[in-house]
């Protein structure tokens, strides 16, 4: 029992391994199994709620109620993740939780009208992660390599920084979405059924998988003209995926014991990272032109660039993040999903007007065949004196989106500030982005707006 409160112990009381700009939080909840700390197990727990207005798409209504306006309040993550290093060598990752929940939509499966199982309620939770590893070659066992294989539930699907992004420490209030190329289709939130190979060789870090996509079914729409194709995501039994991202470090290593990538290290590491990758799928989508079906590749490819540097002396010291990515998209011709998140709009029946053809709600033109242009960046302003656990970082986004299906290209902002009182682990973020609003695929976009108050906790 005493070695037992002593590995404890040791854990609470080391300061740095695990910090995300709070020099209180040290290693968090973690459990030594052993004095030298290389057995252990960890627990992360973490919720950000969102209280938002939105300016709803043309031909809104929420409820029964025609909208232009609302407020909402949801829980956009309630999450718990957990992983044991059993051995040096071998590690199991479990990470389960919930999303997108608000007053009318997001509750479990068969949730309507009132009662104990009404609209909103009583959400399903669902692993994201699940997944085993083995090092097969430690760091500083053969020279600069390093090599590890796992199987499972994964995250290391590749294409971008950002696809593996943490949602614990963005920049911005969240991931601008259509990074996460395949989200809930032939993925299940961003994560594919697979093995994976990870490691390191001097200051390059690479990352492939091998995965099955989850099987997509829906049915595209005969046309007799070959131009006015649409392709939709149906992959009936699916092809293998291949995956993999590789970068190179030209400043402090980063960390790759998880895959999930930081963004914003608030000035703890002095980085400067390139990098690229791919994401492809045989036969993924269809088409359908006079009843003869036809399959496409999905076919993604991203470079990117990511820079954390600490500025200015220790005592007011600031940092500058900052990250930038193009994205080239192929999902077959004219391929375009709309993407809302937390939409709680639906189609109003009785408008009589223009509505946005992405459709009701903060639905949007997200992802699709053709490119993307990303680029967000922030500082964090110098320490108050008085009150030094207080920081501020002010950012904003900038994102362009030229898809095959629709005439005219769109631009979107996003500007923001997280006010961090305890890091990472106690923030809150203020954020005003814009989106594009289409009328018809020649139309020029106009733009609508949302507010977001994030409120995070992050143990």
């Amino acid at each position: 029992m005493n070695k037992i409160l002593t590995f404890i112990g040791l854990a609470l009381l080391s300061t740095s391994l695990y910090s995300q700009g709070s020099p209180d939080y040290g290693n968090g909840l973690k459990l030594n199994l052993n004095p030298e700390g290389d057995k252990y197990v960890r627990f992360i727990l973490w919720n950000q709620i969102w209280l938002r207005n939105t300016e709803m798409n043309p031909g809104t209504m929420v409820s029964d109620e025609a909208t232009k306006n609302t407020w909402n309040i949801g829980n956009r993550r309630l999450r718990a993740l957990a992983y044991a290093q059993i051995t040096k060598r071998y590690m199991v990752l479990m990470h389960f939780g919930i999303n997108n929940q608000t007053f009318i939509n997001g509750g479990g499966s068969g949730s309507t009208g009132t009662g104990g199982y009404g609209n909103g309620k009583k959400p399903q939770m669902f692993f994201h992660d699940a997944w085993n590893e083995y090092a097969v070659v430690l760091p500083g066992e053969a020279g600069k390599f390093s090599l590890s294989l796992g199987a499972g539930l994964h995250y290391y699907m590749g294409l971008s920084r950002m696809t593996m992004a943490s949602t614990l420490n963005f920049l911005t209030v969240d991931s601008p979405i259509f990074t996460w190329p395949l989200i809930d289709n032939s993925d299940q939130f961003a994560r594919q059924m697979g093995m994976f190979a990870k490691g390191k060789y001097g200051k390059f870090e690479y990352r492939f998988s091998l995965n099955k996509p989850f099987a997509t079914n829906i049915a595209p729409v005969d046309v007799t003209n070959p131009a006015a194709r649409v392709a939709v995501d149906n992959n009936g039994n699916p092809e293998f995926s291949k995956a993999g991202y590789v970068e190179y470090q030209f400043l402090d290593s980063e960390s790759n014991l998880l895959p999930f990538k930081v963004g914003s290290y608030l000035g703890t590491k002095k980085v400067f990272n390139l990098g690229a990758g791919f994401y492809h799928q045989k036969d993924g989508t269809r088409t359908s032109v006079n009843s003869q079906i036809e399959k496409h590749d999905i076919a993604l490819y991203a470079v990117d660039a990511f820079a954390d540097l600490p500025l200015g002396n220790a005592k007011n010291k600031m940092a500058l993040s900052a990250y930038a990515g193009f994205y080239n998209y192929n999902f077959g011709p004219n391929y375009l999903r709309n993407i809302g998140i937390m939409n709680v709009g639906s189609n109003d029946p009785n408008f009589i007007g223009d509505k946005a053809i992405a459709g009701a709600g903060n639905l949007q033109p997200m992802i699709g065949t053709g490119n993307i242009y990303y680029l967000q960046a922030g500082l964090l302003l110098p320490n108050n004196a008085d009150k030094p656990k207080i920081r501020i970082q002010p950012f904003a986004a900038y994102t362009n989106k030229n898809f095959k299906a629709l005439e005219n290209s769109s631009s979107q902002f996003d500007i923001g500030a997280n006010w961090f009182i305890d890091g990472h682990h106690a923030k809150l973020t203020t954020q005003y982005s814009t989106r594009p609003t289409y009328t018809s695929a020649s139309a020029e976009p106009k733009s609508k707006g949302e507010f977001i108050l994030q409120f995070q906790i992050y143990l």
